[in-house]
């Protein structure tokens, strides 16, 4: 099963976090929050502080995707990039403390993780999924960066369980491009190694190293993780899911599609289990790996043997 997190008010399951994190602020009488994103998390909390009728800034990478640029700015946030995405920690931390301003993600690197109320937002994933299927699943995979979905679905359930409403915690998955995750896990606890990362369409989860909260949270549940570094095995799996589903996700979100398949091969999932990927986001905020693999739009004259030609053989009879 897939859960769409692309219903949500700014297309991702970041709004969970921004909705949580910016009411805080504002019930604390922030003036101004600030970001540190690559796109979902600087869309989600530039559109919850203009509604709480907060300034927002927010600091991303230059190599941004323009739909997802425009979103942030059309949200009224103001948007600045760096062409080291390093950079911008160190600047949000010296904005922080010079301005006293709010942070809505992380301030350090390596990452521990995003301000701590809005980690609690990510619950509302665990609870929506008890009361949609009547029980936890027995699996959960979600496409992970920094682990603040990981982490905020683990301790949701947790909730389930010390209440009595539910009877297991599902095993989580963490997913990334290339390993961090997997690398993680098989280190001692404590120790943050770092994965060498290239460009990736999965770019908003394609972290070089897993923070403590994500590893955590993957070992208390007797979970595991999964990389999948092909761009192609990417795209290819975003093109089938809107074909064959109608659910046109962004290259991060078809990562739990592609960890499930591997880890259903070597059998770590039953075929009898019940397992949900989380679609952290939709594809049209970064349609441009997919759009290379389409053929051009053809322009007809306006005759039905034009049209006749141009559509595959077979089709119109």
């Amino acid at each position: 099963m897939l859960k769409d997190e692309a219903r949500n008010p700014t297309w991702s399951f970041k709004d969970r976090l921004a909705a949580a994190a910016v009411t805080k602020a504002a019930a604390a009488g922030a003036s101004t929050v600030i970001v540190s994103s690559t796109g979902n998390h600087g869309a989600a909390v530039a559109a919850y502080a203009a509604v709480a009728g907060l300034s927002c800034v927010v600091l991303t990478v230059s190599s941004v995707p323009r739909e997802i640029s425009t979103l942030m700015q059309a949200y009224g946030a103001c948007v600045v990039a760096y062409e080291n995405g390093p950079d911008r920690w160190s600047v949000l931390r010296q904005a922080v403390e010079a301005f006293g301003w709010t942070p809505i993600s992380g301030v350090v690197t390596p990452p521990i993780g995003s301000n701590p109320f809005g980690v609690e937002g990510y619950k509302t994933i665990a609870y929506e999924l008890w009361r949609q299927l009547g029980e936890a699943p027995d699996v959960v995979v979600v496409p992970t960066a920094y682990g603040d979905g990981l982490a905020g679905i683990r301790r949701g359930f947790s909730d389930l369980v010390e209440l009595g409403l539910s009877t297991r915690m599902p095993r989580l998955v963490a997913v990334d491009p290339f390993g961090a995750y997997a690398r993680g896990l098989q280190s001692p606890p404590g120790k943050q190694p770092t994965v060498p990362t290239r460009p990736s369409t999965a770019f908003s989860v394609a972290t070089r190293v897993a923070t403590y909260q994500g590893l955590d949270a993957i070992r208390a549940t007797d979970g595991t993780a999964v990389a999948e570094p092909s761009n192609d095995a990417i795209v290819r799996m975003q093109l089938e899911l809107a074909a064959s589903e109608g659910l046109y996700a962004e290259g991060a979100s078809v990562l739990a599609v592609l960890a499930a398949a591997q880890l259903a091969a070597r059998s770590w999932i039953d075929a009898d289990e019940r397992v949900v990927l989380v679609s952290t986001s939709t594809g049209l905020k970064d349609p441009g790996p997919a759009a290379s693999h389409l053929p051009d739009l053809p322009v007809l004259e306006p005759t039905l043997k034009a049209l006749e030609g141009a559509l595959p053989a077979g089709m119109c009879q």
